[in-house]
């Protein structure tokens, strides 16, 4: 056990926020801190690993992702867009022609992200990485990125309850993993069938399996079919959050805009949104 002071010597670097690339929500408090455990829940396709992709590729900051929901040339391509500049499907036409040379110099400057692309890895897979990742580089990652959690092979669930127990016990796990590794891990999340068209504000209650109990931090995104260009603005609220402002019903949320050409997110020319 350690006194106040003694506390203050051993944290390490727990609780000091990695690059964040949205001032919109930085001003809504939202910062994904080292030691920390996130989640970010969205209907399929609404956007929520372009965000965590975004995110490992702003900075430079050690990074492991685990892309089970992903393959490697969905990732690749999404990620070489993002980095140049180029129309994702020129990237992904390159790619597939074997003519990808052009882009190694670019994708070797990010040395310090790795990515696994099983299906479904079990936590023993995921040690494992982390213990390669600190062999090779010296270092823990800084944020682990779990895309999504319900690909994270438990060992199977019976029924709903034991479904979410598992998936309790899994953000249970992760939240260990920060603590111990002091990385920021954000874990991606599916939303109730209520929600899971992604076209309204997504309460704390709509995350899948109720699990906001032990993350520090969590984000719901869904888009606004009343904008334009809806396919191109993501909604992100934060329906909890330990370290600053919430909104538990979703209402209010910070705007990031969405390039479907590059894929790369930025804040929206009317940055913040609330809905009464």
């Amino acid at each position: 056990m350690y006194s106040l002071v003694q506390s203050a010597r051993i944290k390490g670097s727990a609780g000091e926020p990695i690059p964040n690339p949205s001032k919109a929500l930085q001003k809504l408090d939202v910062e994904f801190r080292r030691g920390e455990l996130s989640l970010v829940a969205a209907g399929p396709g609404t956007g929520k690993s372009l965000l965590a992709l975004n995110l490992a590729l702003h900075g430079s900051m050690p990074v492991m992702y685990w892309s089970a929901d992903s393959n490697a040339a969905t990732q690749l391509s999404r990620a070489t867009s993002i980095l140049t500049g180029d129309d994702v499907k020129s990237v992904k036409k390159s790619l597939l022609e074997d003519k990808f040379a052009e882009y190694e110099r670019v994708l070797g400057d990010k040395w310090w992200i790795r990515f696994s692309y099983e299906a479904m890895p079990t936590p023993a897979d995921m040690e494992a990485d982390l213990e390669i990742y600190y062999e090779v580089f010296g270092c823990h990652p800084h944020l682990c990125v779990v895309d999504n959690i319900t690909n994270v092979d438990t060992g199977g669930s019976a029924d709903a309850e034991s479904f979410t127990f598992g998936l309790e016990g899994m953000c249970e796990y992760l939240n260990d993993m920060a603590r111990e590794t002091e990385a920021h891990v954000q874990a991606l999340h599916h939303v109730t069938g209520e929600y899971s068209d992604g076209l309204k504000p997504i309460p704390l209650s709509g995350v899948k399996g109720k699990i906001g109990r032990v993350p520090s931090l969590v984000v719901t995104v869904h888009r606004d079919p009343e904008e334009p260009n809806m396919n191109r603005v993501l909604n992100a609220s934060p329906v909890k959050n330990r370290e600053g402002f919430a909104d538990a019903s979703g209402n209010t949320f910070a705007k990031l805009e969405l390039d479907s050409q590059t894929l790369r997110l930025k804040d929206h020319a009317d940055a913040m949104g609330i809905i009464f």
